[in-house]
């Protein structure tokens, strides 16, 4: 691999968190920095669509946040996926069930390539 960015967006299976992309969802990206707060996360939870709306995203990103659409978000919308961990966890979708999404796999076929049991909601 060379060391060009251009370059990078021909992995296979993989989208490259260019420049490019950290542009297109800059938006996103600061409403889901934003839930690093309890504040912010009390607020998101009590009125989902307007606070979406106070960071200005699009009727699609919202489409997608409210549907926990991380693997577009991050392929498609420009989305941070270390921005879109605090996103899965106000939503209660932990990093394990984003890392099965992004793989196109339920929740049980991604925990069983780990090396820890799944742990039972009680």
């Amino acid at each position: 691999m060379t060391k060009d960015a251009k370059d990078s967006k021909y992995i296979p299976g993989t989208t490259v968190f260019t420049g490019h992309e950290s542009a297109k969802g800059l938006k996103l990206n600061k409403f889901a920095y934003s839930l690093r707060l309890a504040d912010n996360r009390d607020a998101f939870g009590a009125d989902p669509a307007g606070y979406m709306d106070k960071y200005g995203l699009s009727e699609w990103e919202k489409e997608k946040v409210l549907a926990k659409d991380v693997k577009a978000l991050v392929e498609e919308g420009g989305g941070s996926i270390y921005m879109l961990i605090k996103l899965g966890g106000v939503t209660g979708q932990g990093l394990a069930s984003m890392g099965a999404q992004q793989r196109g796999e339920t929740l049980d076929e991604f925990m069983a390539t780990r090396n820890v049991p799944l742990k039972q909601n009680t």
